[in-house]
């Protein structure tokens, strides 16, 4: 009895010495398969040239600057395709346009039922939603929870289209509804005791830039100076002379400057009518108190050639400046509630534009260009407090490298077809040697809005080679580190030729990399 009792005290205090070396397994397996949550903000057209952690010149923005000066800054991060539409689904699927199949935002439905970051985040376990600005046709998948507002949605009293493909109308001003939305979720509607990931898609700072009333009278006492560039030539750019993107001569008076007036016609007055329309009367009348006034100074003083350009871009600059101002100060709700419910340690929280714009650099609003103001995109990150990195990252990035990031961050083996490269080494303070080297572009929304001309190209750390194409043959080739700016078309000229051979062969490389079936050849182009 005495040894059956002995064996039998062995055998349970050898079980429980195997179960507690099991215990201790399975939480350093869990401790070392930590997933994170992530909260990924994305905006419209908001380029690094409007956020004062890159850039002075213009405003301050607190709560954005606090991601960075909290995380890392990336220095040098790109878009695959400068187009809201085509680069949300280079950013969904960690492909390039050539490969996701939405291409354009005139004729393309995205394939809801391809594969997604936030379908294999789903199957890992993690809660996700999407609120906002959505804008590839289709409605959203891999989702547990999501709210979208139509195309491009609308600045006050906007739509939302719900999970019950009903479409309502919430109160408001879009950027704080968005955001109510987002907190409200991961506040009440989540699952806590799965990790999360929301997207939150902002329509701000989408032309045409209709700011809270509450913002209205803000940076009206600043003058700003025009872009070095502003009074561009084109010379040697014959693409670049075809756009329909000037701020002098396409920017419209009414829809983009708000010069509203019942006996003035403009092209798209009806569609600025449209906007205004949806206003309730309260905010109606802030509106028309705070614009009536700078309506009548300008038609009375009516400006004329670079006075009126210097006049339209004044305006415009303003007016992007307090939507962005909106933005900012709602960037700020978020972090202070992730901070309040002690959320902040555990969450990777990302920064993001779906591209960069033009603020009258060549004369310009809007984007397209694989020029570097819409190429490059912003890019700040706070990070889980296990993280390293702090401060610059100046390695090239782009926008199909956040899908597996994200997948590597919550544990899931990135699929062997994403095309994007996972930033976790960057973002644990690593120096990969063999980071990439350049980076692939290709816009193709030609005949379209501003009639940019179909492109594609290869950038390096130093130059930048573009391909227009289709209705055109032209070659541009930019030395970035003595021609930051883009206005010297150096291709063809003495010196460049093993340069151009170089990069060519790099572009052909890429192409064949990523099966863009537009190959570099004059019969393709054509296509």
């Amino acid at each position: 009895m005495k040894n059956l009792q002995s064996g039998l005290l062995y055998s349970l205090t050898g079980a429980a010495a195997v179960a507690s070396l099991a215990s201790c397994s399975s939480q350093k397996k869990a401790e070392e398969q930590k997933q994170y949550n992530i909260v990924y903000i994305m905006t419209d057209d908001h380029t690094a040239q409007m956020m004062s952690c890159y850039d002075h010149r213009y405003m301050e923005t607190p709560n954005l600057d606090r991601i960075a000066a909290d995380g890392v800054r990336f220095t040098n991060s790109f878009v695959a395709n400068s187009l809201s539409g085509p680069s949300r689904a280079c950013m969904i699927t960690g492909k390039h346009s050539c490969a996701n199949k939405f291409y354009d935002n005139t004729t393309c439905v995205f394939d809801a039922s391809q594969q997604t970051f936030p379908k294999l985040l789903q199957q890992a376990g993690y809660e996700t939603a999407l609120i906002g600005k959505w804008h590839l046709e289709s409605l959203p998948t891999g989702f547990n929870y999501w709210e979208i507002v139509p195309g491009q949605g609308d600045y006050y009293n906007p739509d939302f289209i719900t999970q019950n493909n009903d479409t309502i109308q919430k109160h408001g001003y879009v950027t704080n509804l968005i955001t109510d939305d987002a907190i409200d979720w991961m506040e009440n509607q989540r699952d806590k005791d799965k990790p999360f990931c929301i997207l939150i898609h902002h329509k701000a700072i989408h032309r045409n830039w209709l700011a809270d009333t509450c913002n209205l009278a803000l940076y009206e006492d600043k003058t700003f100076p025009l872009p070095d560039n502003f009074f561009d030539d084109y010379e040697g750019r014959p693409a670049a002379a075809a756009q329909e993107m000037s701020i002098a001569k396409d920017m419209d008076m009414i829809y983009d400057l708000k010069m509203l007036r019942p006996d003035k016609e403009t092209r798209l007055k009806s569609l600025y009518e449209k906007y205004i329309g949806r206003m309730d009367e309260g905010q109606r009348a802030a509106w028309d108190k705070f614009y009536g006034p700078i309506i009548d100074d300008f038609y009375k003083k009516n400006p004329q050639g670079k006075e009126l350009a210097n006049w339209k871009f004044q305006r415009y600059i303003r007016d992007y400046m307090k939507t962005v101002k909106s933005l900012d100060d709602n960037v700020g709700r978020v972090l202070d509630f992730l901070k309040e419910k002690g959320l902040d340690d555990n969450t990777l929280v990302v920064y993001t534009s779906d591209q960069g714009f033009y603020m009258g650099e060549h004369g310009w609003f809007d984007k397209r260009f694989m020029y570097e103001e819409s190429m490059r995109t912003p890019l700040i990150m706070r990070l889980p407090k296990d993280f390293r990195a702090k401060g610059d990252i100046n390695e090239m990035v782009q926008n199909i490298d956040y899908a597996p990031t994200f997948l590597e961050l919550a544990g899931v083996k990135v699929p062997e077809d994403i095309q994007g490269i996972s930033l976790v080494p960057l973002l644990k303070g690593e120096k990969p040697a063999d980071w990439r080297k350049a980076l692939y572009y290709h816009f193709y929304e030609y005949p379209a809005e501003h009639m940019v001309k179909r492109h594609y190209g290869v950038r390096t750390d130093r130059y930048k080679l573009i391909h227009f194409y289709n209705d055109i043959d032209e070659w541009e080739l930019y030395d970035l580190q003595a021609d930051p700016t883009e206005m010297r078309n150096i291709y063809g000229q003495p010196g460049t030729e093993e340069i151009i051979k170089d990069l060519k062969a790099q572009l052909t490389a890429l192409q064949e990399q990523y099966n863009d079936p537009v190959r570099f050849s004059p019969e393709r182009d054509k296509e």
